[in-house]
């Protein structure tokens, strides 16, 4: 792992972080003309949530989706995620109708990085490992939705993460007061500091850590999330509006 990743000539892990968007169709058509749209406004980075998909386990309707996305992403950065019902997504499937979909993907050579929920996985390890044999880069996530663990915790789970071998490590907390926000964006730059050939990500959600969305220049967070239709997380702010803060600041 290293914390300066260029992809498609883009860079992850230096000055200002990516905004990603996602994209929540369910249907074929519309993925395809909602990704071609945001390449379109200048997306770098754009995230297809799988579990929106009207048939997501279905692996050729799959396949079919990623073949329409391939010839539109030649400059943009693609990720492929199916969000967990308990982790914020749409629908809850098995570990192993997960792990076929993550295959399939990884398959297709189209995306980028495919987002797996760590902790959900039944070997996260070797899933990681083979998923990065066979060509793609791996976002190894956990969402708490329910709160914000304590800061030990939080340490806990992002260093597991990161001892997994992870392109990319992921973590995003509902905050329940100010203090919330303030005990992520520390252990955002503790672990920063610490292990700092190890790209990170996180956020505090909802309007109390919107905060934490735009300030991962100085903390340590590579990758921000924003809208520029239906959101996928609660706080994310529009595409237009994060990109200029993001620019301002930095």
């Amino acid at each position: 792992m290293q914390d300066i990743l260029q992809i498609k000539n883009h860079t992850i892990g230096r000055g200002i972080p990516l905004v990603c968007v996602p994209v929540m169709c369910s249907d074929r058509t519309g993925i395809a003309a909602e990704v071609k749209r945001l390449v379109n406004i200048g997306a770098e980075m754009i995230e297809w949530r799988v579990d929106a998909f009207e048939s997501p386990t279905d692996v050729d309707a799959v396949r079919a989706v990623l073949a329409d996305i391939k010839p539109l992403i030649k400059d943009t950065i693609f990720v492929y995620t199916f969000r967990s019902k308990a982790q914020g997504g749409r629908i809850q499937l098995s570990a192993d109708e997960i792990n076929d979909i993550h295959m399939a993907a990884a398959e297709s050579g189209v995306p980028d990085f495919i987002d797996i929920e760590y902790f959900a996985a039944k070997r996260p390890q070797r899933e990681i490992s083979r998923l990065q044999s066979m060509g793609a880069r791996v976002i190894a996530s956990h969402h708490d939705f329910e709160g914000t663990p304590a800061p030990d915790l939080m340490r806990m789970l992002l260093e597991q993460m990161k001892d997994s071998g992870a392109d990319i490590v992921k973590l995003a907390v509902m905050p329940q007061d100010e203090t919330d926000v303030l005990s992520l964006l520390e252990e955002t730059e503790r672990f920063h500091r610490e292990y700092q050939l190890v790209p990170l990500i996180t956020m505090s959600m909802g309007r109390l850590g919107c905060i934490s969305r735009i300030s991962g220049e100085t903390f340590g967070s590579c990758v921000t999330f924003a809208s520029a239709g239906e959101a996928s997380a609660p706080g994310q702010l529009s595409y237009e509006d994060c990109r200029h803060i993001l620019d301002v600041l930095h």
